[in-house]
């Protein structure tokens, strides 16, 4: 058995067996299916129809309905409805990721706010910072919070597409239908409809003696 329907009335030896905690102040919905070594704790609170796979730990987490959780961490923060969130995603520290949105692999979120239908499908951090609906996030994207004394915001409009390997430098904003190509960092404000670009020109030198070549 890897996974089991939720209800109050399981056995407790059953949940033991399968190393799953769920902590006396969680609420759980109908059709709730939890894998084995899944941990649920706080004040959490899941609606219907959930999936929470195999390891994932949920502490002081609110999630949506129809939601899956794969193998995931969501701590003192909120899922929406329809959500996708891991595997192996890290939400932290008061995140908010509004209705149908997409989390991937190794994608880490903290003291954010993720609008609705905005995906982030791998390999990203994302760390105080509010983005609107219909975002793109790609691959390799960081959000730059910090200058070695203060934590800054980046802000991000509805419909922004930033490319994979893009660095956010906050304070910036990328308003409404922004660009931003893949290999940019960007430091300054991206205005409605806007392509940003920000990388050195390629120049390749002829004649290179290379130490490692025989």
């Amino acid at each position: 058995m890897e996974s089991i329907i939720y209800d109050k009335s399981l056995d407790a030896k059953l949940l033991d067996k399968m190393n799953i905690f769920i902590s006396k102040d969680v609420s759980i919905g109908k059709n709730v299916r939890i894998g084995r070594g899944v941990s649920i704790s706080g004040k959490s609170n899941v609606g219907d129809n959930v999936e929470i796979s195999n390891n994932s730990v949920l502490t002081n987490a609110s999630i949506g309905n129809r939601t899956k959780i794969l193998s995931s961490f969501v701590i003192d923060s909120s899922v929406g409805d329809d959500c996708e969130i891991g595997p192996f995603a890290h939400v932290r520290l008061n995140s908010e990721i509004k209705n149908n949105c997409r989390v991937g692999n190794f994608v880490e979120i903290k003291n954010a706010v993720i609008g609705n239908h905005t995906k982030m499908a791998h390999l990203a951090y994302i760390g105080d910072a509010e983005i609107g609906n219909h975002c793109n996030i790609g691959c390799g994207v960081v959000f730059c919070n910090y200058n070695g004394k203060i934590k800054q915001k980046c802000y991000l409009g509805d419909y922004v597409f930033v490319g994979s390997n893009v660095n956010l430098i906050a304070p910036v904003t990328l308003s409404d239908y922004a660009y931003v190509a893949a290999g940019s960092t960007i430091n300054k404000d991206v205005d409605v409809d806007e392509f940003a670009i920000a990388r050195a020109r390629q120049t390749n030198k002829k004649n290179f003696i290379n130490p490692y070549k025989n």
